[in-house]
């Protein structure tokens, strides 16, 4: 993968489709703005696909899987192995995204980009493993460049994959125990806020718990000096490799004109690491809901993202990018499929 020619492929959508899609929009038998945010949902998507009647089918959801060196520190309320255990879940169809997939009618793709065990059997998985999972952040960095560049590409090639089977929207999501970690120093990084007010509780941490992560993300930040204007450095220092490849897949959907649905935290976290490296790529995603982990409401402030959904969800596996598509088929159908006042009197 050539980093640099994709991001000379990425522009943002045409003005003009966005004015036809408003038209359009304006002209339907309803006063206007009174289907709120579903409207302009309708007009991205329409903008991004360059047709007056969107459309949400086919779609994918993607889980990227990886471990962090980092859960050596302690700042994880469950084992690392959990990973490696949710994966092969996903797998065999017990998880909550495998049911919610479901209900949303669409495939679910399971990549391994860093999994700290190997799969031996494991049928339906994407095996694109590059390490065990990152080296400690508190030691040392998480990855080298070389790495963070080949997780990147498995997002970007995930995401073509899917793109030449004529998918149109993807839901963009992670596993990885201990990656609110990564995902809390890369948002201080982002943002320029203090540690402590991006850090949280990840999946059940306690006051104490959370007080010794905000010390080992600040040492780590402090010793590594990782650049803000730089994403790929950022992901050097800290990692991880799930976040990469979501980078990837993000920087891909903008490439490919397909719709990309960012998770949660960790997948808004790789959006804005995307959008750092290609601004036009923030008008091809969107943001599924608002994450309980603090740090989520501090990096949508910085960066003016606007979740769809706020039901206090904190579970990963693109489960809350799942729950969305639904909103998705909403606004596209109502745009496509309502008459317009034209229409009404023909």
């Amino acid at each position: 993968m050539n980093l640099d020619l994709l991001l000379r492929t990425i522009s943002a959508p045409s003005s003009e489709w966005y004015d036809r899609a408003a038209a359009r929009q304006h002209e339907l038998v309803k006063p206007r703005g009174s289907l709120g945010r579903l409207e302009t949902l309708s007009i991205q998507i329409a903008a991004i696909q360059e047709t007056e009647r969107p459309t949400t089918s086919p779609r994918a959801v993607v889980v990227f899987c990886a471990d962090h060196g980092i859960c050596a520190e302690g700042v994880n309320a469950y084992p690392a192995d959990i990973t490696w255990m949710h994966t092969f879940n996903f797998l065999r169809g017990g998880a909550a995204v495998n049911l919610l997939a479901t209900i949303a009618d669409a495939e679910l793709t399971v990549v391994d980009v860093g999994v700290a065990r190997e799969f031996e059997d494991a049928p339906g998985l994407v095996n694109r493993k590059i390490r065990l999972g990152t080296r400690n952040f508190a030691v040392e960095p998480a990855l080298t460049r070389d790495e963070v560049l080949q997780a990147v590409a498995v997002g970007v090639e995930t995401v073509e994959t899917l793109a030449e089977k004529g998918v149109r929207v993807i839901a963009i999501g992670e596993m990885g125990i201990g990656n609110t970690t990564p995902a809390a120093a890369i948002t201080a990084v982002l943002t320029g806020e203090s540690v402590a007010a991006v850090t949280g509780a990840g999946s059940g941490l306690d006051d104490a718990g959370i007080l010794k992560k905000a010390g080992v993300i600040a040492r780590a930040l402090e010793q590594h000096q990782p650049n803000p204007s730089d994403p790929l450095d950022i992901l050097e220092k800290v990692g991880g490799l799930e976040i990469a490849a979501m980078c990837g897949a993000f920087l891909a959907c903008a490439s490919k004109r397909v719709v990309a649905v960012a998770d949660g935290y960790i997948s808004t976290v790789a959006a804005a690491l995307a959008i750092r490296l290609a601004p036009a790529v923030t008008e091809y995603i969107v943001f599924a809901h608002l994450s309980g982990e603090g740090g989520h409401r501090v990096l949508c402030d910085s960066f003016g993202f606007e979740p769809l959904l706020d039901l206090g969800l904190r579970l990963g596996e693109t489960s809350g990018a799942a729950l969305a598509l639904p909103l998705l088929d909403a606004a596209c159908r109502t745009l496509a499929e309502m008459k317009t006042f034209t229409e009404m009197s023909s």
